[in-house]
């Protein structure tokens, strides 16, 4: 995988090196920060397009909180009544260490923490949003510890998971009706509308819609990576043990498997990159402002993450290739604003479709980087807001809430690693050679 991206001037050579010696590292110690290591999510609200009869039995997949009593300190979201003091006993332990292991969310947290979220409330001021946002006063949202819930293959998949992604292309990606192939990638191919002759289309589609597909793309290519690269290798004696899968890598990717698209693919995950890495580096006045302050409770832990956070984004102005997103809905005015709805209404959507996973932890990490992504397109659509925010005093015109902030890190933590992950892959596919 070599050479220049398509709809802008960069190569892929140096987003490599630009994410390996600068970006990955630093972004790496920023999401172990307790201000971006906690996320709250609903994971109980219903799927709104369809019955949700898909919900995954694999115990990867299953959250079973555990009983309270069980819970040293912490919190628990949703289910706080569902165990009582008589019911504690050693069943209940059982249950507790069965559900923390591969794939149950862990919502404990420690009392200290429980009291900073209540802090962090006064930052979040919700508005112009490409994504369906979670109540986070409903009963059923929780504090999720991110580190104690890494992404990572699940078993999820069949009918439920090829739902979601099919509704995601099908009814929310820009398709010409002289198309008549899938653009799902998972759906079976048809004959000779294959491979590179596929991605033909894309060339009649205007920029906005053709970004809006390799967005899409870009972020299966990614979540597909996470799984290769973080696999159930095996499980003896109960010791689950993870690891990169080559082979899974080799079928979801590889040019004669996938007949071409698998370059294809890669390339868009390196385009969603340059997106958001182009939002990171629009926002950082937004941050550097003396009135912005990345609030744990914790002084001198809020002063070190908001140093590291300006770090990163100084590292981003320095990259020289960023996708120059004034070329986008630059047509005339009433046109550019009419796709710019439509755009949004689609991605809003998607953000929609991600409460029809029926796989809790892929449900968890769908929420947050499409939220991610999301909060990426809000900044680079208020550039004018962001340069005109004020110095001393919080802004009326944009204002990020901390969900967004916690989920634009996280994603384009993701991508980081992606980008990384693909180069442990090149040299596991040569030693394989």
């Amino acid at each position: 995988l070599t050479g220049v991206l398509d709809d802008c001037l960069c190569d892929i050579e140096s987003i490599d090196d630009f994410n390996t010696f600068k970006i990955f590292p630093k972004i790496q110690k920023l999401q172990e920060r307790d201000y971006f290591r906690y996320y709250k999510v609903n994971l109980k609200r219903p799927c709104p397009f369809w019955a949700d009869d898909g919900h995954c039995s694999i115990k990867d997949c299953h959250v079973e909180p555990c009983p309270e009593s069980k819970i040293p300190v912490g919190i628990k979201a949703g289910s706080s009544n569902k165990y009582s003091k008589a019911a504690n006993n050693s069943k209940e332990l059982e249950d507790c260490e069965q559900a923390n292991k591969l794939g149950a969310v862990n919502s404990t947290l420690s009392n200290q923490s429980k009291e900073a979220f209540i802090d962090w409330a006064r930052y979040d001021d919700s508005q112009d949003h490409f994504c369906e946002l979670d109540d986070e006063r409903s009963p059923d949202a929780q504090y999720v510890d991110l580190l104690l819930n890494p992404e990572r293959y699940t078993g999820y998949k069949g009918p439920s998971a090829w739902r979601v992604w099919n509704s995601i292309y099908e009814e929310n990606c820009f398709k010409p009706r002289s198309v008549y192939r899938p653009l799902n990638p998972l759906a079976p191919s048809r004959g000779g509308d294959d491979g590179e002759s596929f991605y033909t289309w894309l060339e009649g589609l205007c920029l906005e819609k053709r970004v809006f597909y390799k967005l899409i793309s870009g972020l299966h290519a990614s979540i597909n990576l996470h799984l290769c690269a973080n696999y159930l290798l095996e499980e003896t004696w109960g010791k689950p043990r993870w690891g990169p899968n080559v082979k899974e890598f080799t079928r979801r990717f590889d040019p004669i498997e996938t007949k071409g698209e698998g370059p294809r693919r890669l390339k868009n995950l390196y385009f969603l990159y340059l997106i958001e890495l182009r939002a990171l580096s629009k926002v950082a006045p937004y941050f550097e402002r003396s009135v912005v302050d990345l609030y744990t409770g914790n002084g001198h832990e809020d002063a070190e993450s908001k140093a590291l956070l300006l770090d990163i984004f100084r590292d981003t102005k320095s990259f020289h290739m960023h996708f120059d997103e004034k070329s986008m809905f630059a047509g005339d005015k009433k046109g550019a604003k009419s796709l710019k709805e439509e755009f949004r209404l689609h991605f809003k959507n998607i953000s929609r479709i991600m409460d029809c996973v029926g796989c809790d932890k892929c449900r968890l990490w769908g929420k947050l980087q499409t939220q991610g992504l999301g909060t990426a397109l809000k900044i680079l659509f208020s550039e004018k807001e962001i340069q005109s925010l004020p110095e001393n005093s919080p802004s009326k015109g944009f204002q990020l809430t901390r969900q967004e902030i916690v989920a634009l890190v996280n994603a384009f933590g993701r991508l980081s690693t992606s980008i990384r992950e693909l180069q442990n892959f090149k040299v596991l596919l040569q030693q394989t050679r």
